[in-house]
């Protein structure tokens, strides 16, 4: 009987060692980019205060603690920046104090999501392990979403659990944040980044955790093909859901050590040598991502 085809069978060492060359430049440019947008949506908003400005500048903020998240988890890899020192700097001390998410732990709950994925042992599965979910069921998860029953939950949680070692760089962003914004005339802003934080984050999170895992054909097989999947989402969905090239995370399954910015072309490099023929492991946006991960009552 015929072996099924490997990875290596469809991508060489070398281009494999290409593709994971590290760039301190391109991290920077990529955690710059994020902050700008941060800066701009608050700016719009304290310029032009409105019913329009003020929630778009939300969902925008939302869509950036998403973002800083990713790169956090990017530094966890290893996989950001080419100098190692600024992986832990940037980990710990930026994009981990916005997105509220310690890094030294973070690393070693999430390096054993990789290590175990596909079997009874991933520490993420719990996450996604009802998928896929009647369409009255995922609409109550959502509601609970966008009416802050999910934030207001973690935050709690956040709360109970503080440990300065662990939560301290976030106490310091926010800390910088208030003061930046009180110092500019608009102290009300600040609680512009809660509403992000309460009433979209969690929102985020949810779709792409799905995205990710929740529609994966057999979470219990050890192909990456069948265990994960990967989204190509429209630019407004990039920006909102999965920034920082996440949406490719089948890609980063195959092989972690890829930074997100070569994640696209791993994945068209993969796509056009037929790695993903006859599995259905790719969806197109996020309202595909949603049809696949309901099912009929």
């Amino acid at each position: 009987m015929r072996h099924a085809p490997a990875i290596r069978d469809y991508i060489t060492n070398g281009e494999v060692a290409a593709l994971s060359r590290k760039s301190d430049s391109r991290a920077a440019t990529t955690v710059l980019f994020q902050a700008a947008l941060a800066v701009a949506a608050f700016a719009v908003a304290i310029a032009w205060p409105n019913p329009l400005t003020i929630p778009a500048a939300i969902i925008v903020l939302g869509g950036r603690i998403q973002a800083f998240g990713i790169i956090t988890h990017d530094c966890a890899h290893g996989a950001f920046f080419r100098t190692p020192k600024l992986n832990t700097f940037v980990g710990k001390w930026i994009s981990g104090a916005i997105a509220h998410v310690p890094l030294d732990l973070y690393r070693r709950y999430h390096l054993n999501h990789h290590k175990f994925a596909g079997t009874p042992d991933d520490p993420d599965k719990w996450m996604v392990k009802a998928y896929p979910v009647t369409r009255a069921s995922l609409k109550r998860k959502l509601i609970r979403d966008i009416t802050g029953q999910t934030g207001f939950r973690d935050l709690l949680g956040e709360i109970k659990g503080f440990k300065w070692s662990q939560t301290g760089p976030s106490v310091l962003f926010h800390a910088l944040l208030f003061v930046a914004l009180l110092a500019v005339g608009a102290p009300w802003a600040y609680l512009m980044w809660w509403a992000a934080r309460i009433f979209v984050y969690p929102l985020t999170m949810r779709l792409r955790q799905i995205s990710e895992h929740g529609v994966a054909k057999d979470r219990d097989a050890m192909d990456a093909r069948i265990n994960t999947g990967t989204t190509i989402p429209r630019w407004w969905e990039a920006l909102l859901l999965s920034p920082c090239n996440v949406n490719y995370h089948l890609e980063h399954h195959i092989f972690a050590g890829v930074p997100p910015y070569r994640l696209a072309q791993l994945h068209h490099l993969l796509k056009e040598r037929g790695y993903y023929r006859d599995h259905d492991c790719i969806a197109y946006g996020f309202g595909d991502v949603l049809r696949r991960a309901t099912r009929a009552a």
